[in-house]
């Protein structure tokens, strides 16, 4: 697949980093100038990154593992929610809670309660209670699906992470370096790209810039998962 245009990321804005005052040093590599107290990201090192976590995303799709995608920052939950249900991927875009990998069988008990409750309102099973419990349970539903909603097709850890900035979702960038889960992540200038496996140095405030770099690897995932479909469809008919 080709990879947004050189252009196409300066429209985006995805060049913008921090004032210079809120850098992080180790991102000196990936910065092209200092402009007005800003740092301006080098986009030929942005394409390049991209390129590299484009293949991470498209590999690990095409053998039918799970990325799940983080992004809690209010510009980001949207666009990221809508990328991730596009290719049936796992996301948490309200809350991190901890201990959401690394305590995972809490959350699937969580997320099992969830559907329990679902399931019961759905098949007309709860006739012998009384409206205000059956409201509690609706209420409790919906706080679940808002913080779980997004994991409850995750039946087991996920092969990586796609993070919208490090910085803010430290948590979840912690537990994954813990379990060993590889992180592919857009990473501004006010972090640290060694704590991830595949940075794309990028803008993670502006919409314009998430929404090219989430889309960029969202269609990197859904290559591998065509490419995964084709192959079995292969092995299907040279067995028949």
């Amino acid at each position: 697949m080709d990879t947004p245009k050189y252009k196409e990321l300066l429209d985006a804005g995805v060049h913008f980093g921090h004032m210079r005052k809120k850098w992080n040093p180790k991102m000196q590599p990936y910065i092209f100038m200092e402009r007005k107290g800003i740092h301006i990201i080098d986009l030929n090192r942005t394409t390049e990154c991209l390129e590299d976590a484009v293949n991470a995303a498209r590999t690990i799709a095409k053998s039918g593992r799970k990325i799940m995608y983080v992004a809690t920052k209010k510009q980001a939950r949207e666009i990221v929610m809508t990328a991730a249900q596009s290719v049936n991927m796992p996301f948490v875009t309200e809350r991190w809670l901890g201990g959401m990998m690394t305590n995972f069988a809490t959350i699937k008990k969580s997320v099992r309660k969830m559907q329990n409750i679902e399931r019961m309102l759905k098949d007309g099973s709860l006739t012998s209670v009384t409206k205000k419990e059956k409201l509690m349970l609706e209420r409790e539903k919906t706080k679940l699906d808002k913080v779980i909603g997004g994991l409850s097709q995750l039946n087991m850890l996920p092969a990586a992470l796609f993070i919208v900035d490090i910085h803010h979702e430290h948590l979840a960038l912690a537990e994954s370096r813990k379990l060993g889960i590889r992180t592919i992540a857009m990473v501004d200038t006010n972090s640290d790209p060694g704590l991830v496996d595949f940075p794309i140095p990028a803008n993670d405030d502006a919409s314009k810039s998430i929404k090219i770099i989430t889309d960029t690897i969202t269609a990197a995932i859904k290559e591998g998962l065509a490419e995964r479909k084709a192959m079995k469809a292969e092995k299907e008919k040279a067995t028949s």
